[in-house]
């Protein structure tokens, strides 16, 4: 079993990561960015309720983001574990999640958190060429994603395994695999 929490600052590489490792481990890489855009295309009474508030420019509430991902991980096919890339952001999501697995019998078995320096997140968020990834927005970004992240961290602190995400795509990989004993 192999169910799998990916943390990280934005442009670790966790989305990057969470692909490849769940086409390793052949469990679902779930994503709360692709379960929007999937409720959303497929017109789920979920994805209208979330395009009300993406078309409002306003954060999609928790208690829509958590429904999306018990319905997800209901599915047959994360029976066995999944990749959860972008969930949970915040304590009552982690709380959220708890009692969706423990509904479905089931726990995280591990939390990878990718850990790089912040001054190579700033560079790899200014390389992408984003509009919107100016030095001053991205280390703002960051400092929220600190105070979101942490006490997450400290959540789950009996499940964090710290990966150094400095490195090759396959370099990173291979210590994610190892660090999951596979």
């Amino acid at each position: 079993m192999t169910r799998v929490i990916m943390f990280g600052l934005p442009g670790a590489g966790k989305g990057t990561q969470s692909v490849l490792l769940a086409k390793s481990l052949g469990v679902p890489h779930v994503s709360t960015g692709d379960l929007f855009r999937a409720n959303i295309g497929e017109n789920t009474p979920l994805g209208q309720e979330a395009k009300k508030y993406l078309d409002a420019g306003q954060l999609v509430p928790s208690s829509v983001t958590n429904a999306m991902v018990k319905d997800r991980l209901s599915q047959p096919d994360a029976k066995d574990g999944f990749i959860l890339d972008g969930y949970p952001r915040t304590l009552d999501q982690a709380e959220a999640l708890a009692g969706i697995l423990d509904e479905l019998d089931q726990k995280v078995d591990t939390v990878l958190s990718f850990v790089l320096p912040e001054d190579i997140v700033v560079e790899r968020m200014l390389s992408r060429g984003r509009a919107d990834d100016t030095e001053e927005i991205i280390k703002g970004r960051l400092a929220i994603h600190k105070n979101e992240t942490e006490p997450l961290l400290d959540f789950y602190k009996d499940l964090v395994v710290s990966i150094d995400a400095v490195g090759s795509v396959d370099e990173v990989q291979a210590r994610a695999l190892a660090a999951l004993g596979k």
